[in-house]
């Protein structure tokens, strides 16, 4: 029976991701070893450890996997991340030594394109702001919140970025019969641009044009301060900016500061720090919406998702090759690193 290796340590965390049912299919198909350290697994505690398992399961947090962690290692073959980018958790060189990998990014990326929806229905109605003023003993006869009562059916949709989170968000928007417009240095091919009515777009030209622009972007160094004071400029008076990627595709000076002009409405799921500040600006701005991190995966995908990487680690063990989960070098190389 193959050895497993899980480094997540007891607690909340590791609970979400390993309810019973996941236990139980892992412990039917593997010895599994459970970290049981009250601790992250460091470097020290792992590099002793690694010879004696097939496949390791990781999560967030998890040490820097290279090729000199795992040395000289024939045993190992697997590293199934519970996760979904890869870019902070390995180098390129785990590839050399012959080790594959996966991790739940189809999961989470299906998870964070319905969050996308939630966020931009939630945003356009206005609906965390109707829900307080109910609270507070009003009603919509009340002075109307910041943009107020808009739909997202027919808008003009801006997508920054086309990853796999844009490939579950893109379908979902078109049943609003959104017009969507894409800017990505990594841009699909003419039939899918064709199925859905996308239109390509230059940056600047995208944020001038759409009602809603939303980014998608991975984090590194081509696509840090992406976004900065010239294209929100350009944004028209009432027009929405969502930011479900990573805080620092934005620039963060040129964010609060056009948020702070009133002009145009923002809604952020993340931030350059977080937990954001408590004295931050965007906490009580009346044209921002923070949310803190929370556009995926739902505590309910967190189980699913790791029975789903654990019925992919059977099937790679059991010799098959078709392995939806499983993250090439060159997509490895191209996810979120910071």
């Amino acid at each position: 029976m193959k050895r497993v290796l899980v480094t997540m340590q007891e607690g909340g965390t590791r609970r979400s991701f390993f309810p019973e049912e996941v236990k139980q299919f892992l412990e039917e198909h593997f010895e599994v070893v459970w970290n049981e350290t009250g601790k992250k697994m460091t470097k020290e505690d792992l590099k002793p450890l690694l010879p004696e398992f097939d496949a390791v399961m990781t999560g967030w947090g998890s040490e820097f996997y290279d090729a000199a962690l795992l040395g000289e290692n024939p045993r190992l073959k697997l590293i199934a991340h519970t996760g979904g980018t890869v870019g902070n958790l390995l180098d390129a060189s785990v590839y050399d030594v012959g080790v594959r990998v996966l991790t739940e990014n189809q999961i989470y990326a299906e998870s964070v394109a319905e969050g996308t929806v939630a966020f931009l229905l939630a945003a356009q109605r206005s609906i965390p702001d109707y829900v307080q003023i109910v609270r507070q003993g009003g009603w919509k006869e009340d002075p109307a919140p910041f943009g107020s009562w808009i739909s997202l059916m027919d808008a003009k949709v801006g997508l920054v970025g086309f990853g796999t989170i844009t490939r579950y968000l893109i379908p979902l928007l078109h049943a609003f019969r959104c017009d969507i417009r894409l800017f990505s240095h990594h841009a699909p091919d003419d039939e899918y641009l064709s199925r859905y009515g996308i239109t390509m777009m230059e940056l600047d030209d995208l944020f001038a044009e759409c009602d809603i622009v939303s980014i998608h972007s991975a984090l590194n160094a081509e696509n840090r301060a992406l976004v900065g004071a010239e294209q929100l400029s350009k944004m028209r008076d009432g027009a929405l900016l969502l930011n479900t990627s990573r805080g620092a595709v934005i620039d963060e000076t040129a964010l609060l500061d056009e948020a702070k002009k009133g002009r145009i409405r923002i809604m952020l799921d993340v931030f350059h720090q977080e937990p954001l500040a408590k004295d931050s600006p965007l906490r009580t701005l009346p044209n921002v919406y923070c949310i803190p991190h929370m556009g995926g995966p739902t505590m309910d995908r967190r189980g699913y998702g790791t029975m789903e990487l654990a019925k992919q680690m059977v099937r790679f063990f059991d010799g098959e090759t078709d392995l939806p989960l499983e993250i090439s070098r060159a997509v490895s190389s191209r996810m979120t690193k910071m």
